[in-house]
């Protein structure tokens, strides 16, 4: 299971930090690294830093996007300290390790980690499905980023431990959630609907795309739920082009 679940980095500026990541990932039993775009390639200090933990560094995947990052995830979850102006499904770092190791019985599961200063953008966060904040000490919450992964992939450890102590029952049929990617066409694919029938302005489509974003992200559609939803879409389309035909 846990090989299905990947620590993604984004443009990270300091090698030091990929070093120690990769140290607390490997102390958990966590093996995926996903580095998104890093400013500096891992070098002598990330390998210094790993202590005894560079077999991670030397077969850490190197992407140049976030999309790249994230293809193929059935589960992706942010880093965010920040309150945004769009609320989006949060949860807690306990149930954050509980939902990683139960959806990667069927599936890859992402776990993204943003920039050191700022954090993930307002456009990579509306990617993901399910936001995760540390509840830190509200006076003094400067976690580094090596110390933000320790407690997410120690969270997941405990889960994934807690559930070797189930007594096995009968397989029932894990629900199918869409790839990341597939998540993404039926956006575009929505909105492409919305501005030929004129619900929403080519100039301004952000504010109503941003909360319908929101709204599947708490449904969570399964991934025959969205093939309904995408033929309910061309079938609008159908029916638009017949009548203008």
């Amino acid at each position: 299971m846990l090989h299905n679940i990947r620590i993604v980095l984004v443009e990270t500026s300091h090698t030091g930090n990929i070093g120690s990541v990769a140290r607390a990932m490997k102390t958990m039993g966590l093996t995926n690294l996903y580095l998104v775009n890093p400013l500096v390639k891992p070098d002598s200090q990330a390998i210094a830093l790993a202590a005894g933990a560079s077999d991670l560094i030397g077969n850490a995947v190197l992407v140049e996007n976030f999309e790249q990052a994230i293809a193929g995830c059935r589960l992706v979850v942010g880093t965010s300290a920040r309150s945004r102006s769009l609320p989006w499904p949060m949860l807690e770092p306990r149930e954050c390790g509980v939902r990683a190791v139960e959806e990667s019985h069927s599936g890859d599961v992402a776990l993204v980690f943003g920039r050191e200063r700022v954090g993930l953008t307002n456009d990579e966060l509306q990617k993901c499905d399910y936001h995760v904040a540390i509840p830190a000490n509200p006076d003094y919450s400067s976690l580094n980023l090596a110390m933000a992964v320790q407690i997410i992939a120690y969270e997941v450890r405990v889960a994934y431990l807690a559930q070797q102590l189930v007594i096995p029952t009968p397989a029932q049929q894990e629900p199918r959630y869409p790839k990341a990617e597939e998540l993404e066409h039926f956006y575009q694919h929505l909105e492409q609907t919305l501005l030929s029938t004129g619900f929403i302005r080519a100039a301004h489509p952000g504010q109503v795309m941003n909360r319908l974003r929101r709204l599947f992200a708490r449904a969570r559609p399964e991934a025959q739920e969205l093939n309904i939803l995408r033929g309910m879409l061309s079938s609008f389309e159908k029916k638009d082009k017949d009548q203008h035909s």
